[in-house]
């Protein structure tokens, strides 16, 4: 792909070709983009990954359902509970698991918080490659009280791994349901706060109205997902087109814009934020107080801490059921959700046993990415800086 730029360079001698990245503040990580410019307007931009990749998908056909948790934390390293989920929910579905009441009020709950986090460290560091420091500052105010809630659940803050199939790993702490209810009363003022300073800024508009700018139609050709696609006009939301948890039992709207350019982009998570607060507050008025959190299992999920008391027989027995590995029926499956940054799919090959056979994921920043060059040619290398930063994209999402 280098060499072919550098050929074009020399056949058109008045177009210069530059690197930026894959050591750049603002390419989100380690993206290389060769981007050829007549003067200051973008000719052409190439993306080139794969400095980040780590082989996941290889890595889970010698780890077992569970083990492989940890490695779903580290693509979109922004909200591993999403991740989490969308993994053993696809491993249910294979095995035709319903999991409980609880649990499926408390997976909403957190990867609802985990798209506020995401869209919060989005609009803290897009604010930022654009010269306002104060929204960075504020965004993660109140990103670290999200990471305390995943901290107080799961006992890590980032790289959560919280999520199991057949339910999660821990119950919910004294106290952490009120905590969260707290939160979401006082965060719909937050957002309101970051709109204050950004929304009707003259420089903010400047920089991301008009620019980046891509139709529906090619929106969809491309593949785009997500708050980015939602922003070209076209209404598709995977929790509304294809309801899972409890999303359909909600009232709550799917934002769409119509301008699909950088600044729509913007006020189009402003307002996920938003909805997304008020779906967290819905889930925890109608949290199931009784009932279990995992489902009664022992061949799929440890039981409660109080049913493994009941004798050192029984424990011995649970825990050589779980050293086996989970035992997953032979078949193939596909299970998408809507992650923060777009459509998060997961396609499982099982031939049986305890490992994966084959795992391949669609993950939203890499299929996002190749709507990248559209949305920049015509502008200035200065606004290639707005357009990836309204695309929020993640390398560890892109190059797994």
């Amino acid at each position: 792909m280098a060499t072919r730029i550098i050929e074009k360079f020399y056949e058109n001698p008045e177009y210069l070709t530059i690197n930026m990245g894959p050591q750049h503040p603002s390419t989100h990580g380690v993206l290389r983009l060769i981007v050829e410019l007549d003067g200051e307007m973008v000719v052409s931009l190439k993306p080139v990954v794969g400095y980040l990749h780590r082989a996941k998908e290889k890595l889970a056909e010698v780890k077992t359902y569970n083990q492989w948790i940890p490695y779903t934390d580290r693509m979109d390293y922004l909200a591993p509970m999403s991740n989490n989920y969308g993994w053993v929910a696809t491993v249910e579905k294979l095995m035709q698991i319903e999991v409980t009441e609880k649990c499926l009020y408390l997976r909403t709950i957190l990867v609802e918080l985990a798209r506020i986090s995401s869209h919060l460290l989005w609009l803290g560091a897009h604010a930022l490659e654009l010269g306002a420091m104060t929204v960075f500052l504020y965004t993660f105010r109140e990103r670290e009280t999200i990471y305390d809630f995943f901290e107080q659940i799961s006992g890590a803050r980032f790289t959560v791994s919280y999520m199991r199939v057949g339910g999660v790993a821990r119950p919910v702490p004294d106290g952490w349901l009120d905590a969260v209810c707290a939160f979401t009363k006082s965060f719909p003022g937050n957002v309101q706060e970051y709109e204050d300073l950004l929304t009707e800024n003259e420089i903010f508009i400047q920089r991301t109205k008009d620019v980046g700018t891509i139709s529906a139609q090619d929106a969809i050709d491309l593949g785009l997902s997500g708050p980015s696609l939602r922003a070209s006009g076209v209404e598709w939301d995977i929790r509304k087109s294809e309801p899972y948890l409890v999303y359909d039992r909600l009232m709550w709207k799917v934002p769409i814009g119509e301008a699909g350019d950088t600044y729509e982009r913007y006020l189009l998570r402003m307002e996920e934020m938003r909805q997304s607060c008020s779906i967290i507050e819905q889930c925890l008025d109608e949290f199931p107080i009784s009932g279990p959190l995992n489902i009664d299992n022992p061949k799929v999920i440890l039981p409660e801490r109080e049913l493994l008391h009941k004798s050192m027989e029984t424990l011995i027995h649970h825990f050589l059921l779980a050293s086996e590995g989970l035992q997953v029926p032979p078949g193939e499956v596909y299970f998408a959700i809507e992650a923060p940054k777009g459509e998060l799919g997961y396609y499982l090959y099982s031939a049986g046993g305890a490992k994966p056979y084959r795992v391949k994921v669609r993950s939203p920043s890499f299929t996002n990415l190749q709507s990248f060059e559209k949305m920049c040619v015509g502008r200035t290398l200065a606004d290639v800086v707005a357009v990836i930063g309204g695309l929020d994209i993640v390398m560890g999402d892109v190059d797994r």
